[in-house]
């Protein structure tokens, strides 16, 4: 797919653009294409020209809340994009117009602690709450034709021709690069690859079990391959995702309905001798997290650490181990009822 520049001129800097967008009207039901106004970018905000855009589960999951403080519309959803900058405003000096970039709903202010140590990539400056508007003023850059305002999603919403986000919220691209393949760069992708790369710095020869073969999950098997990862063990309920899972580096797959009453994280242990040296969650479940923390390898031992255990009534004859210097640790067990082990 060719990057064109579009109708990135100087004629619509300054100016509201009327353009198409996939509006939300509610919860749940199907997005209206619609016209609206898109206002011209205030200081430090930029004016994007969406070439392509994609759907993520995070739109999805969004898109079903019919409550509570983030269940605001219309909304006009999406956060997986690549864009020309068609114009700017004020003190931005990253990119010009014509320039090839990504909106991400993630901040990069370049200057609070967090956004200078490569530990942590949340912004302290301009916080992560996803309010429906704008990150430094919270204002709207969207109305419909009847000149009500329509809700932000993520600082992004690229499901429209036309969008409107902070420079925190934009990284520059080569414009070489096919914009289908790059607009998948925003959110997804770099998220599995990231947390195998640069959170956990996975090995070479290690053992790594993936829960969840989604786009996420690829990432993380895709960059687990690029760091020499000996086994990789993708782990998901749908049985067709073995064969792309294979496809992007997986060794082994596990389908947790075929282990029968056997729990996953025995299945991991088996195929790892004694568990995987890194499990990453790619689904978002509390359930999967704690299959996924049982299925790794001990790397704390901590029952040489209990030299002694009594009931509440004999807690002296604790004190008693410590003072004599016989004890590590004695667990005092409060109810006779529980069992210890």
């Amino acid at each position: 797919m060719e990057n064109g520049k579009g109708n990135c001129t100087r004629e619509t800097a300054g100016k509201p653009i009327i353009c198409k967008a996939a509006v939300c009207r509610k919860a749940g039901e199907a997005l209206i294409i619609e016209d609206i106004e898109v206002a011209p970018p205030q200081a430090w905000e930029v004016r994007i020209k969406i070439l392509c855009t994609s759907l993520c589960h995070t739109d999805v999951s969004f898109w079903k809340i019919d409550s509570g403080p983030i269940a605001n519309f219309p909304k006009i959803f999406g956060h997986e994009a690549v864009g020309i900058v068609e114009s700017i405003g004020e003190h931005i000096e990253e990119v010009k117009e014509g320039d090839t970039v990504l909106p991400v709903f993630l901040a990069d202010c370049g200057e609070c602690r967090d956004c200078k140590s490569p530990k942590s990539n949340v912004c302290t400056k301009f916080e992560n709450k996803k309010h429906s508007g704008m990150p430094r003023n919270k204002g709207y850059r969207f109305k419909d034709m009847k000149g009500e305002p329509i809700h932000h999603f993520f600082y992004v919403s690229s499901f429209a021709e036309y969008t409107v986000v902070d420079i925190t919220h934009i990284v520059k691209i080569d414009p070489r690069m096919p914009v289908d393949k790059a607009c998948l760069l925003s959110c997804g992708v770099t998220t599995g690859i990231g947390a195998v790369w640069k959170v956990a710095q996975v090995e070479e020869g290690s053992t790594v079990a993936i829960f969840g073969l989604g786009a996420v999950g690829l990432g993380a098997v895709q960059a687990a391959k690029l760091q020499g990862a000996a086994k990789i063990i993708g782990v998901d309920l749908n049985p067709e995702k073995e064969g792309i899972g294979r496809k992007f580096g997986v060794t082994d797959f596990i389908d947790p309905k075929s282990c029968g009453e056997k729990k996953i994280s025995e299945a991991i242990k088996e195929l790892t001798d004694g568990g995987a040296d890194y499990c990453f969650e790619c689904i978002g479940s509390a359930t999967v997290m704690q299959d996924a923390s049982e299925s790794t390898r001990q790397e704390l031992c901590l029952d040489e650490y209990i030299t002694h255990e009594v009931k509440l009534h004999d807690i002296n004859k604790a004190f008693e181990y410590l003072v004599q210097g016989q004890s590590l640790r004695c667990i005092i067990w409060m109810d006779d009822s529980i069992n210890h082990h």
